[in-house]
């Protein structure tokens, strides 16, 4: 009987126990079924909590307003800016350039979410074709997305104009694509077979050595725009369109916005008509990215030095750039009013946004020890405002998702 007595009274007082230790496991085992948070959040979760875009707002007509925040990396955080457009490194004193952001008139351009961007990127091959601009791009690109995941250098050529890098806890890949005119081309030998600074373009030829790789893409940003100001005879196989800056006899002479409309309209249908393309490709035309040379060009003294943002009313909507710009946009418009709807096309407008920072190039802060002396007015300082390019990037991408 006393055996029992004790029994029972022992029972009652761990009765509590049990049940609170029986409720603590079916709680936990409830958490970790339902939301375990060691495990990473879904890209679908990620990409809902970015603010919603208004499909109806142009993000490309806008200004730069002050921003406290600054650039989402530094030239300290990020290992793989070139020395050629590590401003701050190669003795850039102002730092203002970095604290200003593009304001779209009429809504909001969110900021650069590394988390989002490769999220919506995951198992994918994104490829910027085109020149040391396009490579700038892509150089921007890396810096914002190394904040979030650190990638693998897993190719360079011997001229280091083509790269590749690998993310591998998104599968992503990031590469450039190095072309001067995107269509075939030829540089014109004197007798000592050195080359002359004349060129011929063939539009009715791609550039093999980006479009080959075309197949094996998903997102190709194309752009092209900084050789074309030189003499430049087009042809379309064996005929001869014109010339571009020749002023010869008996020749046709070709505007610079007339030889992008020939050149993008040839290269936009290549890329249309791509068979052994990927159905779904998405090509993203980036307009012409302006210069900043005053007092000069570049081989004549010519200078970036300002160091703050124009407004809306100190750019000239009628200069060449913007001619250049409406001469792109229409191919692009040419190719989207086609029936086969496969393969998506966009345009990242960028040419009046940056006509607006003349202050964010590297000027004299480039590092060129061959060509001191001169100044870079074309390239644009890491960090500085091209990053707001990926800013848009990553609009469009979601909004063609």
């Amino acid at each position: 009987m006393k055996s029992d007595r004790w029994m029972m009274m022992n029972i009652g007082r761990l009765t509590p126990l049990f049940l609170s230790s029986f409720c603590i496991t079916l709680f936990f085992t409830g958490f970790f079924v339902y939301q375990n948070p060691f495990q990473p959040i879904s890209d679908q979760n990620v990409l809902s909590l970015l603010p919603q875009i208004d499909p109806e707002c142009d993000l490309f007509k806008g200004h730069w307003i002050p921003d406290k925040r600054g650039a989402l990396y530094t030239n300290s955080t990020c290992s793989t800016i070139p020395d050629s457009k590590n401003c701050i490194k190669q003795g850039r004193p102002d730092r203002e350039f970095l604290f200003w952001r593009w304001k779209p008139d009429g809504c909001d351009l969110p900021r650069f979410n590394p988390k989002a961007f490769l999220s919506m990127v995951r198992g994918k091959k994104m490829s910027f074709v085109g020149d040391s601009v396009a490579r700038n791009h892509m150089e921007s690109l890396l810096c914002l997305l190394s904040m979030e995941e650190t990638p693998k250098d897993i190719y360079k050529d011997g001229d280091d104009r083509n790269r590749i890098w690998y993310f591998p806890n998104h599968d992503f890949t990031l590469s450039t694509s190095w072309t001067k005119f995107l269509v075939a081309e030829r540089e014109r030998r004197d007798g000592n077979n050195t080359g002359t600074g004349l060129f011929d373009l063939d539009i009715g030829e791609i550039d093999e050595g980006w479009f080959k790789g075309l197949p094996n893409t998903d997102i190709a940003i194309v752009s092209a725009a900084h050789w074309f100001f030189r003499p430049i005879f087009i042809h379309r196989g064996d005929e001869t369109l014109g010339c571009i800056y020749c002023n010869l006899p008996n020749m046709t002479q070709i505007s610079p916005e007339e030889g992008f409309k020939l050149v993008y309209s040839a290269v936009l249908k290549h890329i249309d008509e791509c068979e052994k393309c990927k159905d779904d490709l998405v090509t993203i035309l980036r307009t012409i990215s302006p210069a900043h040379f005053e007092n000069g060009t570049w081989d004549t003294g010519g200078a970036c030095s300002r160091r703050s943002p124009f407004g809306e009313n100190q750019i000239d909507v009628q200069s060449n750039e913007m001619k250049i710009r409406k001469s792109q946009i229409e191919q692009l418009e040419g190719i989207t009013k086609r029936d086969n709807k496969a393969k998506k096309f966009s345009v990242l407008d960028v040419t009046r946004v940056m006509l607006m920072r003349p202050d964010g190039h590297p000027n004299g802060y480039w590092g060129n020890k061959w060509m001191k002396g001169y100044n870079d007015c074309v390239h644009w300082c890491l960090p500085g405002p091209i990053d707001a390019w990926s800013e848009f990037l990553m609009a469009i991408i979601r909004q063609l998702r």
